[in-house]
């Protein structure tokens, strides 16, 4: 691996992208249970601590001339036992994001760890990929963000071409949703005294509530409906015109803009 680049290319990295790639690795590791276990009845915490989980993605951007800049980021089904990608799922999930962001290529990949190694080099989706790499560790003695930019370059290395990894600067760009978003959670605090986690929790119980209430009223105001229809009780013509009224609210939520958007977030989602 080389020290710096030599390309000249700008790097703009957004923090979308940042945020996606540390909610992958957080969720990965939540979910990962240990697997060893202590030979004959031994104590499990004398055992070495297992390694940290790696998850591997697709960044997504657009380079204009000499400037890359990296908007967005997607998960793949990477293989540990082959070092290898799913293919399939690689291209659907990129036919997927082309019908959203039309304008956005894949730039490369990313993954976590403190270092870069061979085995990482995935992809020959393009000339020189990007590689952006995010070192979870925690280390209170650094300021700098723990992410790192690396680009692929063809290197003659003892007579042989070879694809290696540059070191490559970059800088955070942000767009005015981006910002409006990252100072919100940078400054969420507890009301009170709790942990973020459980404010979080309390804020999504709310929300599931509500969508719990919102459905036990449309499906009261829907059996009503049935029975006014099969005579079980009078017709009452301002209910009628009520209803109606909501109901020519629905078209707008079938708009080619709310379809796109919906598919954005989903994407994001998954």
């Amino acid at each position: 691996m080389a020290s710096s680049s030599s390309s000249g290319l700008t790097f703009k990295l957004h923090p979308l992208v940042i945020v996606n790639i540390s909610d992958h690795y957080t969720r990965v590791k939540s979910q990962s249970l240990p697997t060893q276990a202590a030979p004959n009845g031994a104590d499990a915490s004398s055992l070495p601590p297992a390694p940290p989980p790696r998850v591997f993605g697709c960044v997504i951007g657009v380079q204009r001339g000499r400037t890359v800049e990296i908007f967005n980021s997607f998960e793949l089904l990477y293989d540990p036992s082959t070092h290898s990608l799913d293919r399939a799922f690689l291209e659907k999930k990129q036919e997927l994001y082309k019908k959203v962001f039309p304008n956005f290529y894949i730039l490369g990949w990313y993954s976590t760890g403190s270092d870069a190694q061979e085995s990482d080099m995935l992809m020959d989706i393009n000339e020189s990929p990007v590689y952006v790499l995010l070192n979870p560790s925690i280390n209170p003695a650094q300021k700098d963000l723990p992410i790192t930019i690396y680009e692929s370059e063809l290197h003659v290395i003892d007579g042989i071409p070879q694809l290696i990894f540059v070191r490559s600067s970059y800088t955070i760009e942000t767009v005015e949703a981006e910002r409006i978003s990252v100072d919100h959670v940078a400054h969420l605090k507890p009301s009170d005294g709790g942990s973020a986690a459980t404010q979080l929790a309390a804020h999504l119980t709310g929300i599931h509530s509500a969508i719990k209430m919102l459905n036990s009223r449309i499906r009261v105001l829907h059996h009503y409906l049935l029975a006014m229809q099969k005579g079980d009780i009078p017709c009452e013509n301002s209910l009628l015109r009520q209803v109606s009224s909501l109901l020519r609210r629905l078209p707008a939520i079938e708009s080619e803009k709310f379809q796109d958007d919906f598919l954005m977030e989903y994407n994001d989602t998954c």
